[in-house]
């Protein structure tokens, strides 16, 4: 049974902005990154995507973060209002699940557990993901959202995740559903 969640932000990026040092900033996104629509296939990730289609990156073409953790964070520093989703450049935003407890981890005694399937369903048909490492947060966090985000981030930055089979995703409501 699916878990009614919402996709609150798509991101594609032709190429990666955060590159050097995140004091000089982020570099300039070609087009703007933000979208309506994705489409996702199986084992290369989001078409168009600077990751897309690089076996480098096959095991987190894509990233997904729950958008309640973008709330602590504001609510942990302070800040006077919500965060802008796509600034933490995430592929998928979304807000009624705990993303972050899809990931692989270490158990108790060193070793390694897998990360968990999940089908997420826009409306055009399910899309299956393997759930993969974190998504950590890194120093450009406290550059783009504030001062501090980082740290707040930590232990809930989203997850890495390869498609599984391939389809369309929208903004809006979706269905999440944990399939092991």
């Amino acid at each position: 049974m699916g878990i009614s969640v919402e996709i609150l932000a798509l991101v594609v990026s032709a190429r990666h902005a955060f590159e050097g040092r995140p004091q000089d900033g982020p570099r300039a996104d070609p087009e703007p990154v933000a979208r309506t629509e994705i489409e996702v296939r199986a084992g290369l990730g989001i078409v168009g995507d600077r990751y897309y289609a690089q076996k480098i990156h096959k095991n987190a073409a894509v990233t997904l973060i729950d958008a309640a953790s973008l709330d602590e964070v504001v609510r942990v520093l302070g800040l006077p209002g919500p965060l802008d989703p796509h600034l933490t450049r995430r592929n998928i935003t979304l807000r009624g699940y705990p993303i972050d407890e899809l990931a692989s981890r270490r158990a108790a005694d060193g070793t390694r557990v897998d990360g968990r399937r999940f089908t997420l369903d826009s409306g055009a048909g399910p899309i299956t993901f393997q759930s993969n490492r974190p998504a950590n947060p890194c120093a450009w966090m406290d550059q783009v959202l504030a001062p501090g985000a980082m740290k707040a981030l930590r232990g809930h930055g989203g997850i890495r995740a390869t498609p599984l089979t391939s389809g369309t995703l929208h903004l809006g409501p979706a269905e999440l559903t944990v399939l092991d």
